[in-house]
């Protein structure tokens, strides 16, 4: 299907070399997982399915996204992945990958696979995966040298200058309008329609959906409790970094029946901005919040609790708190998938479910 396989790849970075030394200053996106303390603003996302033709005969599909219109000229046969989890979707869609992006959070060993990832290429019978070793930087070279046929970015930070770049290896599936805000719904649907696969997509989204109210509903207690995802730093309790709903973070606890307080969302300047700063002497904000998400471990809450003024946020005092192991797993799947929701949900639920019994205590 790709016209373009077969093309010598440092002859483009020559070209582009100069355009990117000129206007390599003018583009801010980061190109890797959104890290504390960022925000962005930009115009709120569409939350509708990707404008594209339908992909179960016709061609060419028309996909909009952030940088303009990809057009695939027909199904992809050879499809590659770049960034934050669009390999998973892939898979769980029962394709694999020519190549795609190692995980930079959460694995526990040097394969660069977080664990639903790897079952899900165990069960797939593939043992010896192409994963690009890109955590520092896309690598251009390795994913021009897999020859696919389109190149999946639904969730990622890509700026102009790399889609620019991997245009001129393979058509290119971006972001809907801005990095790191794609929620699992969009980055199944756009990337299902980027491989041909739209309908499959639809599928998968429905059977994840009929998971989590399945899994939600074995705990009831938890619905219409008031959540707020808040990451405190043993380095400097002055301040605070909540991610919003608008973050898939966010948006995820409230799919599982949580509700953010008023308290907080009355503040967000920006309801498309993925997070929110806030000073400790402002902490009185999450007092409503029934439970405190964020990433961290025992000696973080024991520090929170014995700080002035964080340890008199009620859910600190009181423990109704789930403190997730930063680098783990279960961390990394904050940022949801089909994939990782299945492998961690119950896991999830469970510590969720634990917090809240703490209330009544």
């Amino acid at each position: 299907m790709n016209s373009k396989r077969g093309f010598s790849f440092k002859p483009l970075l020559i070209s582009l070399g100069l355009v990117l030394a000129l206007v390599g200053c003018s583009s801010q996106q980061s190109s890797s997982t959104p890290s504390e303390g960022t925000s962005v603003n930009t115009e709120t996302p569409n939350t509708e399915a990707p404008a594209a033709q339908e992909t179960n005969a016709e061609y060419p599909i028309v996909i909009k996204h952030a940088f303009g219109e990809t057009t695939i000229d027909s199904k992809p046969e050879r499809v590659a992945t770049i960034q934050w989890a669009n390999h998973d979707v892939v898979l769980a869609l029962g394709v694999v990958p020519v190549g795609f992006s190692a995980a930079n959070y959460g694995v526990q060993d040097d394969s660069g696979l977080l664990p639903w990832t790897a079952e899900k290429l165990k069960e797939l019978g593939v043992n010896d995966p192409n994963v690009f070793q890109d955590t520092d930087g896309l690598d251009f070279e390795a994913i021009s040298d897999a020859e696919p046929d389109v190149i999946l970015a639904a969730y990622s930070g890509i700026t102009q200058e790399d889609y620019d770049i991997l245009s001129q290896i393979a058509p290119v599936v971006a972001y809907p309008t801005t990095p790191w805000l794609t929620t699992w719904r969009e980055q199944v649907l756009l990337n299902a329609t980027g491989m041909g696969m739209k309908a499959e997509g639809e599928q998968l989204i429905k059977d994840t959906e009929k998971l989590i109210k399945e899994k939600a509903g074995e705990h009831p207690q938890i619905q219409g409790k008031k959540v707020v995802w808040v990451n405190f730093s043993a380095k400097d309790m002055s301040k605070l970094h909540i991610y919003t709903p608008a973050d898939p973070r966010g948006s995820f606890l409230e799919e599982l029946g949580l509700v953010y307080p008023e308290s907080v969302t009355e503040q967000i300047a920006d309801p498309t901005s993925y997070s929110m700063n806030l000073s400790a002497e402002n902490a009185d904000m999450l007092n409503d919040a029934d439970i405190l998400i964020g990433y961290g471990g025992e000696d973080l809450y024991n520090a929170v609790k014995a700080d002035p003024l964080l340890g008199k946020i009620p859910a600190i005092e009181r423990g109704s708190v789930v403190f997730i192991g930063d680098g783990t797993p279960l961390a990394a799947s904050g940022n949801p998938n089909p994939l990782s929701i299945a492998y961690t949900i119950d896991e999830y639920l469970g510590l969720i479910d634990e917090a809240i019994r703490k209330i009544n205590e």
